[in-house]
């Protein structure tokens, strides 16, 4: 275990560089996580027979990859960076993937929270303008979306962020040094539960999906849930700390998020939007 356990001494976040610019393994894991969750969605419109053909997915995933990047970066700025009337009053700065010293850094700081937010108002604004099902598209984004996620998470491992709290080789053999620190590879726990283990649940409680929206609904419950564990083993934000109570802000936006999923399960259910 001891290579695992010091990992991080013997491996570069750049995967490598071109024409002066450096690619990070983070970058490359979230376009892999695009692919992955546009790939899954695909196969099931395949499978399942669904309302949706192949060209109106493809726009629909510009629409939601716009939306998402717009809400990551924003939630990120608003909630967790010091610098939030910087930003914004200074808008152009934003997206601004070079620092001061004119060296290309890339986009850092993205909340996924945020990002939900912006999912949403993308997918709203979608279903709007082409007149399409709108639970129907939220439900095969939550089928397709934790196995996309999985790869996001190992990015956040590789880059060397959000990083685990402290503990010790004794009690976690597993854990890995930072700084000459032992701590939990939360992020990894983040992949695993809030990625995979995720997906597997709402696949095999697709068969028994009763009415559209069931399934973003679960999304968000079961989410929220493995999120608010994962978060007992995730260094809060430096900047922020606890909120309220031992919590992260982590884990009050996913208490919110918990009691959206609920009300929207019960409220898709009195309505009776049934299934076509």
């Amino acid at each position: 275990m001891n290579f695992w356990n010091n990992i991080y001494s013997h491996f570069d976040p750049v995967a490598f560089s071109l024409f002066g610019l450096k690619v990070h393994w983070y970058g490359l894991c979230y376009v892999l996580a695009l692919l992955v969750a546009l790939g899954v969605a695909k196969y099931f419109v395949r499978r399942g027979n669904l309302a949706i053909n192949s060209n109106m997915l493809d726009n629909f995933f510009i629409w939601v990859e716009i939306g998402v990047i717009l809400g990551a970066r924003l939630g990120y700025i608003i909630i967790y960076d010091d610098n939030t009337s910087y930003y914004l009053t200074h808008p152009w700065q934003i997206f601004n993937p070079f620092n001061i010293n004119g060296e290309f850094v890339g986009i850092r700081g993205m909340s996924y929270h945020g990002a939900v937010v912006g999912f949403i108002i993308a997918t709203l604004c979608f279903a709007k303008k082409y007149k399409q099902n709108l639970m129907l598209y939220l439900d095969l984004c939550a089928i397709s979306v934790p196995l996309g996620y999985f790869f996001g998470r190992v990015g956040n491992f590789l880059n060397q962020e959000l990083i685990g709290r402290i503990t010790n080789i004794q009690s976690t053999p597993w854990a890995i040094f930072v700084d000459g620190i032992a701590r939990h590879p939360s992020q990894l726990y983040e992949a695993i539960l809030e990625g995979l283990v995720l997906f597997i649940l709402l696949l095999l409680y697709k068969k028994y999906k009763k009415f559209d929206g069931e399934l973003i609904a679960i999304y968000a419950v079961l989410y929220t849930i493995a999120r608010f564990a994962c978060e007992y083993f995730r260094e809060p934000d430096a900047n922020i700390g606890f909120v309220a109570f031992g919590l992260s802000m982590g884990q009050i936006l996913s208490i919110i998020m918990f009691a959206f999923g609920i009300w929207l399960f019960v409220w898709l259910r009195i309505k009776g939007v049934k299934l076509k």
